[in-house]
């Protein structure tokens, strides 16, 4: 081949380099300026994956050879080829088995006779990858110039080095763009949402974040469904030296157990089926920063056992990847299982348990809070007025009252669906007679309470407490038998735990036993 002819042929290619072109045009243009300079039956360009080779791309092979996985160790060819630096070309008699007997098109049955050569990528110093070219005339590659073959190989590399380098490019803005996503999430959730209250149930729980926020202590937050344990976490975040860095959650409950993993600790390329590129988990995402793992209960025991080494050490491995990362990580988690219940049923790692309650922190109930319900509504009236388009959504006397008798077991965030619908029924009532109204006031008929509180199975006895308000009995006599019933119910919530009893009613162990001496209850 004369030196006219070899830059003919390379000088599309380099200039290839340049354009934008899409990995598979590129590879195909590669494998086709191969085949011009070198005559052949068969190119291919394969990828090494740890111990295995994918083909990218082939010219000449049937169409099924992309899907194919040449395992190294059972394609002696293969060995050979990834074993030396320069390119090998193997006898026409070689016993060695090839690779692509049968593959070639037009061909059928095994290639028993046949020229077949190769050489390694090398990229940066290491083998990326193999280039293979194949021939059903033995004494095809007698004439190849092998100075021509190293000009191609170098050209090749750096087409192949081209690809990687868009490829990291890619990842690297999709791993920018989900940071900077996180950030947004995160900010916008702390400014969307702010802790409100003044019981002492609130102030109680404002100090412990102010106490632990500034530490890089692991928090286990545990309250019931519905109290607000992001909010809490978002609010520790925001406290601490790492505001300035990524809040990263992740629900371990929406999530099934083959995703968790990779969700947490990401994946490299190929470690499984739809893994296209390398990705980073939760915890490389949040490296600098928090992360907040909610319905941490849920975890499997054995993503709990690869948890527990990245709490220990801070090193993690991605899936399909042997390679340690290091992250600097405040891990907060939340929960509203008794973890200690689950480690006794032997659903939940006694270690890992002990790793998360470092700093165990109760979010109070509504029903513990008092008054702080009509707080946390006004809120969210504001927020459905705003998305109503009404100049003001107010409650009246009788649905205020109705939201301070109500036990709340789906704590805020039931009252603030229970605002959302109820302000949509109140419009709807008015706009059949005033179609221009736009002062909408919710009564207790819209709250629809009592039918909730008739349903529940826990919670205060809205009727036995509203009997002893209309027994016609003097002040102290309703209060007494108000206090009664409440306690009662209290009681057998917690199947007669007083203890329990007392955290419940927001109420000192001490105080609750005088109440319940007065109430000759003990």
């Amino acid at each position: 081949m004369t030196a006219r002819s070899l830059l003919d042929v390379l000088t599309p290619l380099i200039h290839d380099l340049s354009l934008d072109l899409s990995e598979t045009e590129r590879y195909r243009r590669l494998l086709k300026s191969m085949l011009t300079l070198f005559p052949g039956d068969a190119a291919a360009l394969l990828r090494l994956s740890g111990d295995t080779l994918v083909p990218l791309a082939t010219d000449g092979l049937s169409s099924d050879t992309l899907g194919r996985r040449f395992r190294v160790a059972d394609h002696p060819r293969f060995v050979q080829l990834l074993s030396r630096s320069e390119p090998t070309r193997f006898a026409a008699d070689s016993d060695l088995p090839d690779p692509y007997d049968g593959l070639v098109q037009g061909v059928e049955g095994d290639l028993e006779v046949h020229d077949c050569l190769g050489c390694p990528l090398l990229i940066g110093g290491r083998v990326w990858g193999l280039l293979t070219l194949d021939a059903l005339d033995p004494a095809r590659f007698d004439p190849i110039d092998m100075a021509s073959l190293q000009a191609f190989l170098s050209l090749a590399a750096a087409t192949v080095s081209v690809v990687e380098r868009i490829d990291a490019l890619a990842r690297t803005g999709e791993e920018e763009r989900r940071r900077a996503e996180a950030y947004r999430q995160a900010s916008g959730g702390q400014s969307r949402r702010e802790m409100i209250g003044s019981s002492e149930a609130h102030k109680r729980l404002i100090h412990e974040i102010e106490t632990v926020a500034g530490s890089d202590l692991t928090v286990l937050i545990t309250g019931e469904t519905g109290v607000g344990k992001e909010l809490v976490a978002n609010a520790i975040h925001a406290l601490s030296p790492r505001a300035s860095k990524p809040l990263i959650s992740l629900n371990c409950a929406a999530l099934p157990d083959t995703l968790v993993e990779s969700e947490l600790f990401g994946h490299v390329r190929g470690a499984f089926s739809g893994a296209s590129t390398d990705r980073r988990g939760k915890f490389e995402l949040a490296d600098g920063g928090t992360i907040f793992l909610d319905e941490v209960g849920e975890l499997s025991l054995a993503v709990q056992a690869k948890l527990l080494r990245v709490l220990q050490n801070g090193q993690l491995q991605r899936i399909g990847s042997d390679s340690d990362h290091t992250v600097d990580v405040r891990l907060i988690a939340a929960t509203n299982r008794d973890l200690a219940d689950e480690v006794r049923a032997g659903r939940f790692r006694a270690d890992f348990y002990h790793r998360l309650t470092v700093y165990p922190l109760r979010v109070p109930p509504m029903r513990e809070r008092g008054r702080d319900v009509l707080l946390l509504a006004g809120f969210f009236l504001e927020e459905n007025r705003a998305r109503l388009g009404l100049l003001s959504l107010r409650l009246a006397a009788d649905a205020q009252a109705a939201l301070l008798r109500y036990s709340w077991p789906g704590n805020v965030r039931e009252l603030e669906h229970l605002i959302g619908r109820s302000a949509l029924k109140a419009l709807s009532a008015l706009s059949a007679n005033r179609s221009r109204q736009r002062i909408v006031t919710i009564g207790a008929a819209d709250l629809a309470l009592s039918t909730l509180a008739d349903e529940r199975s826990d919670g205060v006895s809205v009727a036995a407490s509203q009997g002893a308000a209309e027994a016609g009995g003097d002040f102290r006599s309703t209060v007494t038998t108000f206090e009664r019933t409440l306690l009662l119910d209290a009681l057998a919530r917690n199947n007669q735990n007083w203890a329990a009893a007392a955290r419940e009613l927001g109420l000192d162990r001490a105080n609750l036993n005088r109440l319940a001496r007065r109430l000759g209850l003990k």
